[in-house]
């Protein structure tokens, strides 16, 4: 029964094997259609340099091929993502499309390819070894997944800038999956040029590529068993079609473009996204393992002592093209301080914290946070230095839920577990148990425990705000840097915010926070510095700031303003247009156009008959 399949079963196998090589990169929200190349030098490669099953046997012969056909993808991956790690989205696809051409174009004019003609290899691969083979590739994504590495590569494919607030090295995760999307294809290559028993490079054409990303898409990228769904779905279409008496070529490749187009539309996350996903949520008792033992922490983060520098800015500037966003800004902010960032809009407040973190070069000026340099330094060093922070617009990663969104928080803080996973050590799963429970913890603080195994996308918005912060405390930061979190909360929320931020400055948190919640800010904060047109206009105390008379003219009004209130509307201030008659009916319209003079008739609202 099994053998009448068994070339089906196959081809399922591999192509859920080539599949798995595009979804390597698609959960870091890479598009690559380098695949094909990878695949077809590694196959090549392979037959020409391991032995003949005649002379170590089949099984030895083909391990062998293997072996080499991953190494050979994975260093021609490391060759091509070097230079193109850089690229994101379509120019990506163009580049490692254009490099999967060149080698086809290469190998069909060598002759120890066989050019055209071809390349004849023996029949080694049974259905019992793809499926093997494809077994282990599974196994390797299933591992990966709920790892550490696992959900810095889900980070980065929801929101990239977020991934490197929160310490991940992007390029190099990027890499890694680069790497390990090359070997893949290099194994499936080899195993299905020990299959087909001829291989000729336009078997691994711009078609080739095509069906392997289809494929990918389709059954899905946010979970490991997508890959083999979707070629499990694309490998039956033609054997339906011969089982019903449909013998047109056309209707795969339409079938294939139009399931692609219904899963963008309809199914984004593709077919996987019809199974629900889980989220393991530590219960109220987790603090405590199975046999009693009182669950490990991570490790806590060293703070500066009381009154140590934490934050050093010396003549501070950046510029775009002709506009001054932040001019010449000094300030120093100590250890344990809560020091409150407020101006007018556009005063350079979000663009000051975003050099902070290393988000924006400045232009001119220094800059020394927790003992770096800003500049230079990349973001993710920054945040290992201790830096965390809110976005004023939210940045969370809104397809994982509240709980993994704190996870990823805690990237720094946590220990690295995927290899040991792989082996099922204890100590992996101690490692994972606690990272659960500081995520959990964090959750509680800001009052959103309740909702850890929820989708972040599908919070309120002031709950998506909370969320953030856990977020930003996950890493145990010294400085934590909040824009606008009280945006979108209510005057109970906001109240209960402020106790928090408080709460953390007796922990020995050193916060700058961006508010336009005035009040909020005036009595939270131990200082407030205020920024107009990019330059600091004042500093001091809450109880300063308030009686400061530049900072009621910039930013909270004068007396005088309040005092000639009013308006030419309710007739309390003059018209300056000069445009309203003294003589003018209390009806009447009158035009406000400096150029013209007089009223206008009131408009005629008498009934008409239509007839």
């Amino acid at each position: 029964m099994l053998a009448q399949y068994a070339t089906t079963l196959t081809f399922i196998a591999l192509g859920a094997v080539f599949a798995y090589s595009f979804y390597a990169v698609l959960i870091a929200g890479q598009l690559s259609l380098g695949q094909a190349g990878f695949a077809s030098v590694a196959a090549f490669s392979a037959v020409s340099l391991a032995p003949s099953g005649d002379d170590v046997g089949d099984v030895p012969a083909l391990l062998t091929a293997v072996v080499i056909g991953m190494a050979v993808g994975a260093l021609a991956a490391v060759v091509l993502g070097l230079p193109t790690m850089h690229l994101r989205g379509v120019f990506l696809a163009i580049a490692t499309l254009g490099f999967a051409e060149a080698v086809r174009v290469v190998l069909l004019n060598q002759e120890w390819t066989g050019g055209a003609q071809g390349l004849a290899v023996p029949r080694i691969l049974t259905v019992g070894m793809a499926w093997t083979a494809l077994a282990v590739v599974a196994y390797w994504f299933w591992r990966m997944g709920p790892s550490r590495y696992g959900r810095a590569l889900e980070a980065i494919r929801e929101d990239e800038l977020a991934a490197r607030s929160m310490g991940i090295d992007v390029g190099r995760h990027r890499l890694a999956a680069f790497v390990t999307s090359g070997a893949v294809a290099g194994l499936y290559g080899v195993l299905f040029a020990y299959y087909v028993r001829l291989i000729a490079p336009s078997d691994f054409d711009f078609t080739a590529a095509v069906d392997g990303l289809v494929t990918a898409v389709v059954g899905g990228s946010t979970m490991f068993l997508g890959p083999l769904l979707g070629s499990g779905f694309q490998t039956m279409i033609p054997e339906i079609q011969r089982a019903v008496g449909v013998e047109a070529g056309w209707i795969r490749p339409f079938l294939a473009g139009l399931l692609l187009l219904v899963v963008i539309l309809f199914l984004p996350g593709g077919l996987t996204s019809l199974i629900p996903r889980r989220t393991r949520v530590p219960s109220s008792s987790g603090d405590r393992s199975a046999g009693g033992a009182t669950a490990p922490r991570l490790a806590a983060r060293r703070h500066p002592a009381p009154g140590e520098t934490v934050v050093g800015l010396t003549g501070l500037a950046k510029e775009y093209g002709g506009v001054h966003a932040v001019r010449g800004v000094d300030l120093e902010v100590r250890s344990s301080e809560v020091v409150g960032l407020i101006g007018p809009n556009g005063a350079g407040k979000t663009t000051l914290v975003n050099m902070i973190s290393g988000l924006v070069p400045p232009s001119s000026g220094s800059a020394t946070v927790l003992g770096t340099t800003i500049g230079r330094t990349p973001v993710h060093q920054v945040a290992a230095a201790g830096v965390s922070r809110t976005f004023q617009h939210s940045k969370l990663f809104n397809r994982l839920s509240a709980l993994e969104n704190v996870l990823v928080g805690a990237h720094l803080v946590s220990r690295p577990t995927f290899l040991r996973r792989l082996l099922w050590l204890p100590s992996a799963r101690r490692d994972e148990r606690a990272a659960l429970e500081h995520a959990a913890r964090c959750l509680e603080r800001v009052g959103l425990g309740d909702l850890a195994g929820n989708r972040a996308s599908s919070l309120s918005y002031g709950d998506q705000r909370r969320l953030e912060i856990a977020r930003a405390l996950a890493s145990e930061p010294s400085l934590l840097i909040l824009d606008e979190p009280a945006a979108g909360m209510n005057h109970v929320e906001a109240a209960r915010l402020s106790e928090l931020i408080r709460s953390l400055a007796r922990d020995g948190l050193t916060i700058l926070f961006i508010e336009h919640n005035v009040g909020m800010v005036l009595e939270t904060c131990t200082r407030v510095v205020v920024l107009d047109f990019g330059e600091v206009i004042a500093s001091g105390s809450p109880a300063e700031i308030a009686a400061d008379p530049a900072v009621i003219e910039a930013y909270l009004g004068t007396a005088d303003d309040a005092a000639g209130g009013g308006s030419v509307a309710d007739g309390t201030l003059a018209d300056p247009t000069g445009a309203r008659s003294a003589g003018a009916a209390p009806g009447a319209v009158t035009n406000v156009n400096p150029s013209a003079a007089g009223t206008l008739d009131p408009p005629d609202t008498a009934p008409r008959n239509a007839t």
